[in-house]
């Protein structure tokens, strides 16, 4: 059977501790990718995240399995856009195991994603990804996404940081 046909995506459970070990355990080897920086989950963020995840009103984690195995997720948290008076959905964490890319996952999990955000009455989808993210830069133009801009005379959004803690 292929990906495609065995595939399972589902709303995580945070109180369920397979869930959640399948959540530490794919963010892990998210972290130690070079697109995910390239270092381990501090014990802090091992111990941590998933009970600091069921307690962010708004947050989801989706799960998606090929038959027994957990071979993606995608995290999203509700948030809020001023100029339409509309919720937003952020989609802040998308990984998919390195021996399953390429096989529609994350098309498949983005419209997992879009149903929900339409259900919650959102008006957009948000996301970051590093420029030099070419596979997930494509799956996301394919699922719809492009840069953001108001006006093309003023340029597309640049995310920024800064690091206080």
């Amino acid at each position: 059977m292929s990906v495609q046909q065995d595939l399972q995506i589902r709303r995580a459970d945070y109180s369920d501790a397979s869930d959640a070990a399948a959540i530490i355990d794919l963010m892990q080897a998210y972290s130690q990718d070079a697109m995910g920086g390239g270092e381990p989950l501090s014990d802090y963020t091992i111990e941590h995240l998933v009970p600091s995840l069921a307690d962010i009103s708004g947050a989801f984690t989706l799960l998606a399995f090929n038959g027994e195995k957990t071979v993606g997720l995608v995290t999203c948290f509700e948030g809020f856009s001023t100029f339409k008076c509309k919720p937003l959905l952020n989609i802040h964490d998308v990984i998919v195991l390195t021996s399953h890319r390429g096989k529609g996952i994350v098309g498949k999990m983005l419209d997992e994603v879009e149903r929900i955000a339409r259900e919650r009455g959102c008006c957009k989808l948000t996301l970051e990804v590093l420029e030099g993210n070419t596979a997930a830069r494509r799956a996301y133009e394919k699922a719809g996404f492009v840069d953001y801009e108001l006006l093309p005379e003023t340029g597309r959004a640049i995310f920024q940081h800064k690091l206080i803690g």
